[in-house]
């Protein structure tokens, strides 16, 4: 059912005759505000999203740094715990 002229007509005289000639300038205003604070918000939720996802990318390498440093440590005291119990390992 695809929507016709007297569809849209309908709509109007139904529209002015529930909110009234005279409030229809605010209401047109409250909604043109309402759509500018929902934008501003939605550009706000954008670029915080791009900063934490910067902040994320600067972090990384510090993190894979940290990652290798700790496996050495890890590998190193478990050749000290080998050679202590008993030489099995392969600084034995």
């Amino acid at each position: 059912m695809r929507l016709q002229a007297w569809h849209i007509v309908v709509l109007v005289v139904a529209f002015l005759l529930l909110f009234g000639w005279k409030n229809l300038p605010n209401m047109a205003r409250s909604m043109g505000e309402s759509m500018r604070v929902f934008k501003s918000e939605v550009d706000q939720m954008k670029d915080e999203g791009e900063a934490r996802k910067t902040e994320k990318d600067a972090e990384r390498p510090a993190l894979d740094d940290r990652k290798s440093h700790d496996a050495d440590t890890a590998r190193s005291e478990y050749d000290a715990m080998k050679r202590r119990e008993g030489g099995d390992g392969p600084g034995a």
